[in-house]
């Protein structure tokens, strides 16, 4: 089957075979994401400043920085980062490509926190599913706040 031609395509991900899958790709963020913001808007809330977002200057470009206290902070989501939690399946289409694709992305986060665990930082690492629910919300916030003071 011949793959359509007028899907914006940016070499991350396969060519869909629809336009609503072309938009709902489109859609992904890299940064700034809603869990991203969730957490930020709650540390913000529980007088948690000082820090800096997506810093250039880190291996892995942290979501969240607090570059004094040396404490890198990810915000991963569940499917793209393979959460061992959700334990999500392969996409049934191009699955040689996500595979691929997903053991990328896992590489580069281990690579990237053993780079900054070398540069004596700490790495904290949160999972999308940590931040849906109320409860694991606070304990994550109250687990950031424990490590900065």
């Amino acid at each position: 089957m011949k793959q359509p031609d007028n899907f914006v395509r940016d070499k991350r991900s396969p060519i869909p075979l629809s336009e609503s899958v072309s938009r709902v790709m489109r859609k992904n963020k890299s940064k700034n994401t809603q869990p991203e913001l969730l957490l930020r808007k709650e540390l913000w809330k529980n007088g948690i400043r000082g820090y800096r977002l997506h810093s250039k200057k880190l291996p892995g470009k942290p979501d969240i920085a607090f570059i004094s206290k040396k404490i890198a902070i990810f915000v991963n989501g569940c499917f793209w980062h393979r959460c061992p939690h959700c334990q999500y399946k392969l996409p049934k289409t191009n699955r040689d490509f996500w595979k691929d694709k997903f053991e990328r992305n896992i590489a580069r986060d281990l690579k990237a926190n053993d780079q900054l665990k070398e540069m004596k930082w700490k790495v904290i690492t949160i999972w999308e599913c940590e931040l849906k629910n109320k409860e694991k919300l606070e304990l994550t916030v109250q687990k950031i706040k424990d490590h900065i003071t």
